[in-house]
C-alpha cells in the first residue's frame, strides 16, 4: 500500500493511473488552448469580410491572444505556487470558457479583439500551471521526461489541427462557432479538475514583482504594437518610434532590475545556462515561423487560391498528420536520446519549407504545395517537446515550473512576433487587390520562416552538446546551494 495523490492510501497501480490521469486532464485543458493559437487562422478572412477588418485588425485578432498569454505567464505560474495550482488551473479553464463566449458574440474587431484578451488571461492561467502539476506529479526523472514528452507533443498537435478544425467549423456553422465550441469542452475541464487533479502548493512561494511585470508588458505591448501598426502610421512617425523606444527602455530596466530583486520574476542566472537561453530562443523562432506559415497560409488559399474555409483546411491536413506522427516520436526521442537529434531535423523541416514554398504563385501545382506542408509538419512536429525538456533538464525541480513557465512565454512571444513581423513584411510589399498582390508580397515571409528554421538549426547544435550540458549543471548547482523555495510541493 502507498499514499495516493490526494493522501490517501491505494495500491501502486491505482497510483501509477492517477498519475497518467492527472496528466490527460492537463493535456485535455491545454489541448483547446493550443488549438485556439491557430483555429482563428482559417476564421481570418471570413472575420475580414463580416466585420470589415483591416490587415492590421486580423492581425491583433491573433496578436491580442498571444501578446496577453505571453506577458501574464509567470504571473499566473507564481501566483498558482501561492494560492494553489488546480485552484488557479480552474479560475483559468473558467476564464477561458468566459472570454471564448463573448468571442462568439463579438459585434465588431474591437470588441472581437478585447475579448480575446479575456481568453488569453484564462490561458495564461493552464500552460505553466499544468506544467507543474505535472512536474510535481511525476518524481520519477524518467517518468517525467516521458509525461512532459507526450504534453508537448499534444500541444504541438493542438496547434497543427488548429486550421482542419477551424476550416470544417467555419465552413458549416460560421467563424464564431470556433469561439463556442470551447465552452462545453472548458466545462468539462472545470469538472474533471476539480474531481481527479491534486491540489498543491509550493512551501514558499515566490514573492509578486508588480514592477518586473508592467516592464515585461511594457516590453512586449509596445513592440507589437510599433510592428504591427508601423507600415500603415509610418516607421518614422512619433509613435511608433516612441513605441520603440519605450520597449527598449523597458528591456533596459527589466534587466537590470531583475538581477537586484531577491525573487525576480525571471532570474538572469537561467540565462547562463545554454540549454535553457538555447531553448527560449528556440521557441521564439519556432513558433514564429509557425504563427507566420498559418497567417500567410490561410490567406493564401483563401484569397489568392479561393478555396473555401473547409477546403483550406482540409489542404493543410498534411501538416497536421505529419505533426501528429512526429510529435509523439520526438517525446520518445527525447526521452531516450536527448534533445539534439529532434532540434536538427526540426530547424533543417522549416528552412525547406519555407524555402520551397517561398515560389509559390497561383498557379503552383497542389503537389508542390503538399509537399512544402508535409515538410513543415515533420519539422514543428519535432520541435516542442525538446523545446520543455532542454529549458527544464538540468534545472533542480524547485525550478522546473518556473523554467517551464517561461518556454511557455517564449512560445507566445515567437508567436506574436511571427505575426507581427511576416504580417507587416508582406503588407508592406502587397500592390494591387489580395488575389494578385499577395503571392508576390507573401515571398518575403517565407524567407522570414525559413531563416526562422536555419536559426533553430544552428542553436539546436550549439546548446545540445557537453559544453552547454556543463553550463546548465553549474546554474543548477548555484540553486541547490542556494536552496531557492520556487516552485516545489
Amino acid at each position: 500500500m502507498s499514499n495516493d495523490l490526494f493522501g490517501g492510501s491505494v495500491v501502486p497501480g491505482t497510483e501509477v493511473r492517477r498519475k497518467w490521469l492527472v496528466l490527460a486532464i492537463c493535456c485535455m485543458s491545454l489541448f483547446i488552448v493550443g488549438l485556439d493559437n491557430t483555429i482563428v487562422n482559417l476564421a481570418l478572412p471570413s472575420i475580414q469580410r463580416e466585420l470589415h477588418a483591416p490587415m492590421s485588425g486580423l492581425q491583433w485578432t491573433i496578436d491580442a491572444y498571444t501578446l496577453v498569454l505571453a506577458s501574464l505567464l509567470m504571473l499566473a505560474g507564481s501566483t498558482a505556487d501561492r494560492l494553489g495550482r488546480r485552484r488557479v488551473f480552474q479560475t483559468g479553464l473558467v476564464l477561458f470558457g468566459l472570454g471564448s463566449l463573448l468571442c462568439g458574440l463579438a459585434p465588431n474587431t474591437g470588441a472581437l479583439i478585447a475579448f480575446r484578451m479575456v481568453q488569453a488571461i484564462g490561458g495564461s492561467m493552464l500552460n505553466p500551471v499544468a506544467m507543474s502539476i505535472i512536474t510535481n506529479t511525476f518524481t520519477d526523472a524518467r517518468e517525467r521526461a516521458r509525461a512532459i514528452g507526450i504534453w508537448g507533443g499534444v500541444v504541438g498537435l493542438s496547434m497543427a489541427l488548429g486550421p482542419v478544425v477551424g476550416g470544417a467549423l467555419v465552413d458549416a456553422a460560421g467563424w464564431r462557432s470556433i469561439f463556442f465550441i470551447n465552452v462545453p469542452i472548458g466545462a468539462a475541464a472545470v469538472v474533471l479538475t476539480a474531481l481527479f487533479v491534486p491540489e498543491s502548493r509550493a512551501p514558499r512561494a515566490r514573492r509578486v514583482d508588480p514592477v518586473g511585470q508592467v516592464l515585461m508588458m511594457l516590453l512586449l505591448g509596445c513592440l507589437t504594437f510599433g510592428i504591427i501598426e508601423g507600415p500603415a502610421a509610418g516607421w518614422g512617425s512619433p509613435r511608433i518610434v516612441t513605441c520603440f523606444l519605450v520597449a527598449a527602455a523597458a528591456l533596459v530596466g527589466l534587466v537590470g532590475y531583475e538581477r537586484r530583486r531577491e525573487e525576480p520574476l525571471l532570474d538572469p542566472r537561467f540565462f547562463a545556462s545554454a540549454p535553457f537561453s538555447g531553448a527560449t530562443v528556440i521557441a521564439v523562432c519556432g513558433f514564429a515561423a509557425l504563427s507566420g506559415f498559418l497567417f500567410l497560409n490561410s490567406l493564401y488559399l483563401q484569397e489568392v487560391r479561393q478555396l473555401s474555409p473547409l477546403d483550406a483546411g482540409l489542404l493543410t491536413l498534411p501538416m497536421a498528420l505529419m505533426t501528429a506522427v512526429c510529435a509523439p516520436l520526438s517525446g520518445r526521442i527525447v526521452g531516450g536520446r536527448g534533445a539534439r537529434l529532434p532540434l536538427l531535423t526540426a530547424g533543417a523541416g522549416l528552412v525547406a519549407s519555407g524555402a520551397l514554398l517561398s515560389g509559390i504563385t497561383a498557379s503552383t501545382p497542389v503537389v508542390l504545395l503538399l509537399v512544402g506542408y508535409l515538410v513543415f509538419g515533420a519539422g514543428f512536429g519535432m520541435l516542442n517537446a525538446p523545446i520543455t525538456n532542454t529549458a527544464v533538464s538540468g534545472m533542480p525541480r524547485t525550478q522546473a515550473g518556473v523554467a517551464a513557465a517561461v518556454a511557455s512565454t517564449s512560445r507566445q512571444v515567437g508567436a506574436s512576433l511571427g505575426v507581427a513581423v511576416i504580417g507587416s513584411a508582406v503588407t508592406a510589399h502587397i500592390a494591387g487587390p489580395l488575389v494578385i498582390g499577395f503571392a508576390p508580397a507573401a515571398r518575403i515571409g517565407w524567407w522570414i520562416i525559413a531563416g526562422c528554421g536555419l536559426a533553430v538549426l544552428c542553436l539546436g547544435a550549439l546548446t545540445t552538446g557537453r559544453w552547454a550540458r556543463g553550463t546548465a549543471e553549474r546554474v543548477a548547482a548555484q540553486f541547490d546551494d542556494e536552496k531557492l523555495p520556487v516552485g516545489a510541493s
